[in-house]
């Protein structure tokens, strides 16, 4: 089996090729395919999903929730990957964006950044639910002094926890990475 991940930006790319071999089987190949924003990934989904021919392919778009409703952004995903043929793809959001994934995992930030005491915020009402910090990479930028969207993603996730990260949007998205690649093998 083959997943192909549709994704928005290059710095979803560099977290998922990190992440992804700890989560699939050996067996499971996959795919990341970053996209120049949620616009050109709009546009190139539909010929993507149509003109893929490599069997037993399964399809996952990854998607930052920013502003909208979750529940929205998700049904128009749905509809563009509908309207192309598939109705088989698998949309996950990360609830405002992927930087809360790293809220999730305070370690994983002070590792990939020595020096900064951010364990201490796990505690704090405003971290508590990484997926409810409203603009994550603005405050990671205001926390953690020399922090550039894409050295973190290659560097944070190396240090990630799968299995503990407070991040809901994460776990859903492992959850459902790891079901698929079972629906497989």
């Amino acid at each position: 089996m083959n997943l192909v991940f549709m994704l928005e930006e290059q710095s979803a790319k560099y977290v998922l090729d990190i992440i992804l071999p700890k989560l699939l089987p050996p067996e499971v190949t996959f795919q990341t395919i970053p996209h120049r924003g949620k616009a050109d990934l709009r546009l190139s989904l539909p010929r993507k999903l149509r003109s893929w021919l490599v069997p037993e392919t399964r399809f996952v778009v990854l998607h930052d929730q920013d502003s909208n409703s979750c529940e929205t952004l998700k049904e128009e995903l749905q509809a563009i990957c509908r309207q192309a043929g598939r109705d088989d793809v698998v949309i996950r959001i990360a609830c405002r964006e992927l930087e809360a994934w790293y809220f999730g995992d305070l370690e994983a930030i002070e590792q990939a950044f020595p020096g900064n005491q951010l364990q201490q915020l796990a505690d704090k009402r405003a971290y508590r639910d990484p997926d409810n910090i409203v603009k994550p990479s603005a405050t990671l930028e205001r926390l953690v002094p020399g922090f550039q969207k894409g050295f973190a993603s290659q560097a944070i996730p190396r240090y990630m926890q799968m299995e503990s990260n407070r991040s809901r949007s994460f776990q859903v998205f492992v959850e459902a990475v790891q079901r698929l690649a079972g629906a497989g093998v």
